[in-house]
């Protein structure tokens, strides 16, 4: 059995300035999602889940999903606030999703086999997906998993701050702690991250391991995202109702410290390609270009 993909899509682009996984990237009218798509099944993944908000499920099915779903085994999983376990109840203000582990629960009836876990947002690169693909094909512990790691510095945006799991790593390669920074910013060659809104800044070395929430997870890591989201809405969201978030690298991390899992560092050296800020786009509308005057990419990836 292959493995499955499994891409966030529920986040509105609040940096971006609009529903950017939407946004076309090309001049086939491509998206960033089609291209991670078309990796994906180049590196051996077959069924694909797109976690979405139920609210934009027919404008995503025309932009997109209509376009990908005559070429793969496509699903939608919806998130929805109101998606948590029974004896907890989401606050009335809230509007702002649970986060990156509850996108991952909100598919747990569609997930039946190891699953890769993107960002709709983020251009990652043929490599990482063909890393997580061979991790797969060469570990059968149902309690190793794997992060895709990247350089800082080929992470970073010319237009502002960005958010990235800076990883520490142990003696044997496996994942020691990963901590989300959310304001990190260049330039590549000396980058640096603020914890208190730009009052001060910490330099983080260039070739700093991050994580662009690339993961290959067993199945068995659902029960783990199940048991920490009641913990999580126990004793966490209380404490800021409208805005805590239950993110993966906060289960990852868990499980590292109960002993329950580990995680392969997997690293690469493909540069990272997004649209954190509607600036970016430039930029990743060139390097398409140019990958595709290489050879890389076919001009319509689905003709």
């Amino acid at each position: 059995m292959r493995a499955m993909l499994v891409i966030m899509a529920a986040g509105m682009g609040s940096r971006f300035g609009g529903l950017k996984q939407m946004t076309a990237v090309d001049g086939a009218g491509q998206v960033i999602l089609d291209y991670s798509v078309y990796d994906a099944l180049q590196a051996g993944f077959e069924k694909v889940v797109c976690v979405i908000k139920k609210e934009i499920e027919a404008d995503f099915r025309r932009a997109v999903g209509d376009r990908i779903g005559k070429k793969c085994d496509l699903h939608y999983a919806f998130q929805d606030l109101r998606d948590i376990p029974a004896g907890f109840a989401a606050p009335a203000d809230r509007t702002k999703p649970w986060g990156t582990a509850h996108a991952v629960y909100a598919a747990r009836e569609l997930i039946d086999r190891p699953f890769a876990v993107i960002n709709a947002d983020d251009f990652y690169g043929r490599g990482a997906f063909q890393a997580l693909t061979d991790f797969f094909a060469g570990q059968e512990d149902e309690h190793t998993h794997a992060l895709v790691a990247y350089e800082l510095k080929n992470t970073l945006t010319e237009n502002g701050t960005v958010a990235r799991g800076v990883c520490t790593a142990d003696g044997n390669g496996y994942l020691a702690t990963v901590t989300e920074l959310t304001a990190i910013q260049g330039p590549p060659q000396d980058p640096s991250y603020t914890t208190d809104g730009g009052a001060t800044w910490t330099k983080l070395a260039p070739d700093t391991p991050v994580s662009l929430n690339t993961w290959g997870f067993h199945h068995s890591f659902m029960d783990a995202i199940g048991g920490r989201l009641e913990r999580f809405l126990a004793e966490d969201m209380p404490k800021n109702p409208a805005k805590a978030e239950f993110f993966l690298p906060s289960v990852v991390n868990a499980c590292l410290e109960a002993g329950t899992d580990r995680v392969k560092l997997v690293p690469t050296d493909e540069v990272w390609h997004g649209v954190t800020y509607r600036e970016d786009l430039p930029a990743l509308q060139a390097a398409l270009a140019a990958m595709k005057a290489a050879g890389e990419y076919p001009e319509a990836l689905w003709a």
